[in-house]
């Protein structure tokens, strides 16, 4: 049997390095580039309309939004604003789409198209000189404001998330220090800095804001650090009631908070550990499920030895998405922390960040009979989609064998019964 292999959704014309997804819209967000090196590679920003065709999940580029010599390496999304992390930069993007009616000749019809993308369009008159109505959708994406997010000798914003109802949003870098901004939606939303403090002596890798306003931050200096506002609640324990390895110290690579499937209150927080050095025969990372309560750990389980890069919790909290630095990509199930999907080195090449199909807005529409479905983006400047089949409660084939064996069973017995029945 050949290796499986994931579907390519959509390549583009630069490295890929952090994904969105808008549910309202169905859209899928992927940004990247080359940087400032004058290497002809462009950075920009890349609008993907997601659509069902033929039973198959597709995507088409809507828009193109060029970041000129800045490449995105993350982004955060609130309703129609992007948060997008350029350099030592956080800046500030809001997308909208506006349906136009215009009036042309019908002999004009056929000549070629300029400006937006055509989504609709009335059948044209069929007299010569009439005039006809079309139906337009111009998408427009604008540069709101930016502010600098990282200070350090080689500043670089490595992580940017709003907070649940996106009244707040934090970033993380290479100086160590956190920043939350307050974001103000007016008629041009802005960020105005109300917290800044130092979380770790190096560079801070991940963090997730909690809706209890509690912020989980990890780093370079092997710790997890929980806060309240600048007050360290707690630092995390991984390896209290799991593996321990003297010789070979682990980091904390990412954290992402997410729901309790069908426990409104609940709250989980997800971590990924692994190896802070390189080794020839490299130890098995780690995930690890917490109380987002209490902070302690609920189960951890190895995910391989492959190293974890990216990690992403769907929005029901029922799945997690892993990317590694060698390209594979999988899913795991959240409760039991039990992989379910995996496609080994689908990119080949670091796989930079990945995003789950959200289950609202046009979620279901677009998910079909598929259970989830994961996108995931890599420095090869494919975005490729991973799709979970509807699992069955029970298979089939052990409902047949469950019959059959009652069948025997019956039979047995009533033979041992009346000796005389057979």
């Amino acid at each position: 049997m050949g290796r499986r292999r994931a579907p390519e959704l959509y390549r583009a014309p630069f490295p890929l390095y952090a994904l969105q997804v808008d549910p309202s819209a169905g859209l899928l967000i992927a940004a990247g580039g080359g940087g400032a090196a004058k290497t002809g590679i462009k950075n920009g920003v890349h609008f993907l309309q997601l659509e069902q065709i033929n039973g198959r999940l597709s995507a088409s580029l809507l828009h193109s939004h060029d970041t000129e010599t800045r490449a995105t390496m993350n982004l955060a999304l609130a309703g129609n604003i992007l948060a997008a992390g350029q350099d030592a930069h956080c800046q500030l993007l809001r997308f909208q789409t506006h349906q136009q009616k215009s009036k042309n000749k019908a002999e004009k019809a056929g000549s070629k198209e300029q400006g937006p993308r055509q989504r609709k369009r009335a059948a044209p008159a069929e007299k010569s000189g009439a005039e006809t109505h079309q139906e337009e959708v111009e998408f427009s994406v604008e540069n709101l404001q930016a502010v600098q997010t990282d200070f350090g000798p080689d500043p670089l914003q490595k992580v940017v998330c709003f907070n649940h109802d996106n009244t707040l949003l934090a970033t993380g870098g290479t100086d160590g220090y956190v920043r939350v901004w307050k974001v103000w939606f007016g008629e041009v939303p802005t960020l105005e800095k109300v917290l800044e403090f130092r979380a770790h002596e190096g560079e801070i890798e991940d963090l997730a804001l909690g809706p209890d306003g509690k912020l989980v931050t990890v780093g370079w200096d092997l710790k997890a650090s929980v806060w309240q506002k600048d007050q360290l609640v707690t630092q995390l324990h991984w390896q209290e009631n799991g593996p321990t390895f003297s010789n070979t110290p682990y980091r904390y690579q990412a954290c992402r908070f997410g729901q309790v499937p069908d426990q409104p209150a609940g709250l989980r927080l997800f971590t990924v550990q692994i190896p802070h050095k390189r080794l020839r025969q490299p130890p098995p990372c780690y995930l690890t499920a917490w109380d987002g309560s209490t902070f302690l750990p609920l189960r951890t389980k190895s995910c391989g030895h492959e190293v974890i890069s990216c990690l992403s919790v769907s929005e029901s909290g029922t799945f997690l998405g892993l990317g590694t630095v060698t390209g594979s990509v999988a899913i795991y199930i959240a409760f039991s922390l039990q992989r379910l999907y995996y496609v080994k080195e689908a990119h080949g090449i670091v796989v930079t960040d990945v995003a789950f199909l959200p289950e609202k807005g046009r979620g279901p529409e677009l998910l079909g009979s598929q259970e989830t479905a994961l996108f995931s983006v890599a420095v090869d400047s494919r975005c490729q989609l991973h799709l979970l089949p509807s699992r069955r409660s029970v298979p089939v084939w052990l409902l047949l064998l469950l019959c059959v064996g009652l069948i025997v069973m019956t039979i047995l017995l009533l033979q041992r019964a009346f000796p005389a029945f057979l």
